[in-house]
């Protein structure tokens, strides 16, 4: 009988590269692989698209008053970048010192198939206590626009969601993200003449976009103004007790979790390559603003552009243009993520810490949306080198995936259909 390990081997040797320098052949023979190995446990499974296929499949519970749980994760991989950076073939999965290298083994594959292999292995023993709705991916590094159409047109939504591609707290404490920022990310862009000047000869008289521009981006940060920090909400005391465990300290994950960032992520404009004295006619920023859970991106990025807009000297020809993502959170005492923090307990031992993401990932959005309560986790650690050459995952990782997996699912189990 084939192990979780030896599924990951054949799931690992097969080039399914999304971003970068994509393999399209890869990415269609991963997705056949994952359908195929709901098919061979007896569920039903099937490809929804012809380019990067969403694997969409169904295992059905032993009784008929389950619950619904989506099990979501992505089999595409980032490129592999340097070649000879790398100590071994990146898809000839290779073990040294209790570790796993090869592209992919962290970040999904490795994280998302125990719960997948574990789901596959109940249904067909007959002991699935839940209707596992298989949802994985295979655009997750690129864009993840054809899932995202997916949940919003699915009607039948789900008693829970397990996301497995996240990390651990630390190598000795399992985690489960509660909370992710979402974002305002815009490009600025200030016309302040039809062409650069001389600084000698107008300097003092003519206007300087490049000083346009950094009136108008004070006007929004660093400190940022009451009006961008309206709505955020407040920090459970489960959540605030956790961070007490987790490194590095609590006010850093107050800081990168639960408060609203205001950053310039760059800057365009001028004589940028050697001195020039010139007053520029023309600046761009990018800049984006991490909105925290309670906040609404969608009514931040209109009050950001109107302050932006506001700040800008008369005559200035101003642009903007960006894109928005919802923060999200999940109750940690709802009852799916109730029983996935004494799952967690039961199978590594160690209560989880309860944790938040200062980053943005829109699919957790989408499924709190639909009302969806998400158990957002993985075993992944900062070492895994994820997205670098010679990513790698644990074999005690893979070995504590598997064994919460199974707890998990079965905890599921007593939630009310």
């Amino acid at each position: 009988m084939a192990t979780l390990l030896d599924d990951l081997n054949e799931l690992l040797r097969i080039p399914s590269v999304s971003a970068g320098r994509p393999n399209p052949d890869g990415i269609r023979q991963a997705a056949e692989w994952v359908r195929d190995r709901v098919l061979r446990a007896g569920g039903e499974a099937e490809l929804l698209g012809d380019r990067s296929p969403i694997v969409y499949g169904e295992l059905r519970a032993n009784r008929d008053d389950a619950p619904d749980v989506i099990v979501y994760g992505h089999y595409d991989v980032q490129d592999v970048g340097p070649a000879d950076e790398w100590e071994s073939d990146p898809f000839d999965p290779t073990v040294r010192d209790g570790r796993l290298y090869a592209r992919g083994a962290s970040d999904d594959k490795g994280n998302f198939l125990p719960v997948l292999h574990a789901a596959c292995e109940l249904h067909a023993a007959g002991e699935l206590p839940v209707n596992v709705r298989v949802l994985i991916e295979g655009e997750e590094e690129t864009l993840s626009d054809h899932v995202m159409e997916w949940i919003a047109r699915d009607e039948r939504g789900a008693h829970a969601a397990i996301v497995f591609d996240s990390s651990m707290a630390s190598e000795d404490l399992p985690a489960i993200t509660t909370a992710c920022r979402g974002g305002v990310m815009l490009t600025v862009t200030v016309r302040v003449a039809e062409r650069d000047l001389h600084s000698g000869l107008f300097g003092g008289v003519a206007p300087n976009a490049i000083h346009a521009l950094m009136k108008m981006l004070a006007a929004v940060g660093p400190e940022l103004p009451e009006e961008l920090r309206a709505g955020v909400a407040p920090v459970s005391d489960a959540e605030r007790a956790s961070w007490s465990d987790v490194p590095p300290n609590p006010e850093f994950h107050e800081k990168t979790g639960a408060l609203p960032d205001l950053e310039v992520n760059g800057i365009i404009s001028g004589a940028t390559d050697e001195l020039r004295t010139i007053i520029p006619a023309f600046a761009k920023a990018n800049v984006s603003l991490r909105t925290a859970p309670g906040q609404n991106s969608a009514e931040l990025g209109k009050v950001m552009e109107r302050l932006l807009r506001d700040a800008a000297p008369e005559g200035a020809e101003v642009e903007i243009s960006g894109t928005t993502a919802e923060p999200v959170q999940f109750d940690p005492e709802s009852p799916p993520l109730k029983l996935a923090r004494e799952a967690f307990e039961r199978a590594t031992g160690t209560p989880p810490a309860l944790v938040r993401s200062g980053g943005t990932i829109p699919i957790l959005a989408a499924f709190a949306e639909r009302g969806i309560q998400t158990i957002v986790s993985g075993f992944a650690l900062a070492e895994d080198q994820i997205h670098a050459p010679n990513e790698s995952y644990r074999l005690e990782s893979l070995e504590l995936n598997e064994k919460t997996s199974y707890e998990l699912l079965k905890a599921l189990g007593e939630l009310p259909a």
